[in-house]
């Protein structure tokens, strides 16, 4: 069997797996937010955490719990590294340094997930397992609470109650994201991923001196760390690492895990609006775009001139020989078109027409399918802003699932789709202008700015994988780093809250002759050439900068 036609029925496995728990997942998601049913567990939590989960919360108190609750696992991340020299299962680590545990505290609350350090080499089996792991779970719950709050903006009429944040905090970690990942970390352990808590093992000489292998409770990690799309890996090397992503085959599931939430949560969306073919075009939207990428990529690292190349079957510089060029490409694009940030590849040496793939790919705001929550959040607010262009053209008041589209209302849609291409292009040209943070670049030329494009653009925009090649460990990169996660994750969450709130307060509109089908093709393909066109014209010239002008020289 030829590398290209193993890429390709990876592929088609991995839409047949999808497709076979779409419908139960995203009914079963719709259910957990819908019921008014506590479970026992969960009233001890809200017992102890002082909430009362039958309140209903308007936008402002929803985002308030939601930077409350944000701000305080923050602050117990930072410290859990900073007191890690004195706590046991520290591995003889020593604490981390101030600068690195924000950055790191951030990137896990963000959901970001960006790491600037070794992990096997930094994080001892307490904040590996009570801090990281715990973070990949709430992080991944906050961004499915706040993509509700907007479905049940849409879903509601005369009232600005969007739900109540902790009862949907609780329930995404309990009911959705904690048996998901049980069965998943099972899984992987028998499928070869370690699960322990062994400590540093010399396992033998390599170049003259000895190898040390640290254990970990890796499995459970690496479950999470797909399902909520996080991306922080237990190792360095992420999921190129066998203990992390052993096989194909756990490279494929790995994959799946990454892609099930944010598409099924597309499903979860039309019952709550009780019209499930508006949930199937914004899942057309989103898996056009991701397959069409998929396409790209494969293309672009399989049709390479040059013997070698050919010889290896594609460009496989920086991929795994077990996972090949087809199972690197997929994985590539799906966990830079969600929030994931996992890499089972180095990205820097894809080519340079691969690379500028898994930039657009972020750019794009990760909304096909997205992160958990995020990119169904961000998706309707594209479509919002599609259904107001097409208003425009025909003269009409634009409607969206029976809710005018307003000034308000595109105010708040515009000041989100603004806010991350804002921060990506301002920390990158900073960081290119100022004199010490380009000597971080491993390359100079194209290349090297596509370093620095690549590490800011997948901060404001939470996905945390890198481009390799840019030494981030530096005092400038962590804050600058960390500063662009923290506004690129909550600025945009304050938008789509108030969106909510103000569809939420609207009285629905009646459909007429004229009201704009959205959950007709027509609509997708308008929704898709809207994303696309609205990206390129906010990142062509950097992309020209880097990415294009590398691929176009090569």
């Amino acid at each position: 069997m030829g590398p290209v036609l193993a890429g390709v029925l990876q592929l088609l496995a991995l839409i047949g797996a999808l497709a076979l728990v779409y419908v139960p997942v995203g009914n079963y998601m719709a259910k957990v937010y819908s019921s008014s049913r506590h479970l026992r567990v969960e009233k001890w939590i809200y017992k102890a955490i002082g909430a009362n989960p039958d309140t209903e919360m308007t936008w402002p108190a929803y985002l308030r719990g939601v930077l409350a609750f944000s701000a305080v696992s923050v602050l117990f991340l930072y410290l859990l590294q900073r007191l890690q020299g004195v706590l046991p299962g520290s591995l003889h680590f020593s604490s981390v340094n101030p600068a690195q545990s924000f950055n790191t505290a951030v990137s896990f609350v963000t959901n970001t997930n960006w790491q600037s350090y070794s992990g096997e080499q930094t994080m001892g089996h307490v904040v590996q397992t009570a801090g990281l792991a715990v973070q990949n779970f709430v992080s991944a719950a906050v961004g499915i609470a706040v993509a509700v709050a907007l479905v049940r903006g849409f879903a509601r009429s005369r009232t600005g109650e969007l739900g109540n944040f902790w009862s949907d905090l609780v329930r995404g970690t309990l009911r959705i994201l904690l048996p998901m990942s049980v069965v998943a970390a099972v899984i992987l352990v028998a499928c070869g991923a370690i699960q322990n808590f062994s400590g540093i093992h010399e396992v033998g000489q390599f170049m003259g001196g000895s190898q040390q292998w640290n254990g970990g409770a890796v499995a459970s990690q690496e479950a999470i760390k797909e399902i909520g799309t996080n991306g922080g890996g237990y190792f360095n090397a992420n999921s190129a690492h066998p203990f992390e992503n052993p096989t194909p085959f756990t490279n494929l599931f790995e994959i799946f895990l990454i892609l099930v939430i944010p598409f099924s949560l597309t499903r979860t969306f039309g019952v709550m609006v009780g019209n499930v073919k508006q949930g199937y075009a914004i899942l057309a939207t989103m898996f056009t775009i991701w397959l069409g990428f998929v396409a790209l990529m494969m293309w672009s690292e399989f049709a390479h001139h040059g013997p070698a190349l050919q010889a290896a079957g594609g460009a496989m510089e920086g991929k795994e020989v077990r996972f090949g060029v087809g199972g690197s490409s997929i994985f590539a694009v799906s966990t830079t078109l969600t929030s994931t940030g996992a890499v089972d590849a180095a990205h820097s040496s894809l080519t340079g027409l691969g690379g500028g793939i898994t930039m657009l790919s972020m750019m794009l705001g990760e909304i096909a399918p997205g992160g958990t929550g995020s990119g169904l959040y961000g998706m309707l607010i594209m479509a919002v802003i599609a259904v107001f262009i097409a208003g425009l053209m025909v003269g009409r008041t634009p409607e969206y699932l029976g809710k005018k589209i307003g000034g308000r209302e595109m105010k708040l849609a515009a000041c989100y789709i603004l806010i991350t291409p804002a921060l990506a292009l301002v920390f990158a040209a900073v960081s290119m202008a100022l004199p010490t943070p380009p000597h971080s670049m491993l390359n100079s030329g194209a290349h090297g700015f596509s370093e620095v494009l690549y590490a800011f653009t997948s901060a404001p925009n939470n996905n945390g994988s890198a481009f390799a090649g840019l030494n981030a460990n530096t005092d400038w990169y962590n804050t600058m780093t960390g500063l662009a996660m923290l506004l690129g994750r909550f600025l945009p969450m304050i938008f789509v809250l108030a969106l909510a709130g103000s569809l939420a307060e609207q009285t629905p509109v009646p459909v007429t002759a004229g009201t704009l089908r959205t959950e007709k093709p027509l609509f997708t393909g308008l929704l898709v050439g809207a994303i696309l066109i609205i990206t390129g014209l906010t990142y062509f010239p950097a992309l020209a900068l880097g990415p294009l002008a590398e691929g176009l020289a090569s």
